[in-house]
């Protein structure tokens, strides 16, 4: 059993920051990758960053050189330090974590981001 407790988001102006943390718990395979998805409303999940166990990290298009991904592996947790939020980045963000080998996904509970202009 995999758990994922998400901390974070909230209430941001424009061009303001967050930070989002997210642990994870349980049988965990050391080949794996982790990061954060969001949603809109009336929109699909999209990825936002994610991170390899190897520290390889990839960003949507959206959001590269405002956010940045970081883990620690001892831990088993992954950041997203968000910079320069815009209202477009208003969403629900779900922390996600892929074991590659096993091809299966965890999902956290989702934290809401609502970046005000």
């Amino acid at each position: 059993q995999v758990q994922l407790v998400e901390s974070g988001g909230g209430l941001v102006q424009a061009g303001g920051s967050l930070r989002l943390s997210c642990a994870a718990s349980g049988s965990i395979a050391r080949l794996n990758a982790m990061g954060w998805y969001r949603q809109a409303p009336g929109k699909q999940r999209e990825l936002v960053a994610r991170i390899t166990s190897g520290g390889t990290p990839n960003y949507a298009d959206s959001v590269k050189g405002r956010f940045t991904i970081s883990r620690d592996n001892a831990k088993n947790t992954v950041s997203l330090q968000m910079n320069s939020l815009q209202p477009e980045d208003t969403a629900v963000y779900y922390c996600n974590l892929h074991m590659v080998l096993m091809d299966s996904d965890y999902w956290g509970q989702g934290t809401q981001v609502t970046v005000s202009s």
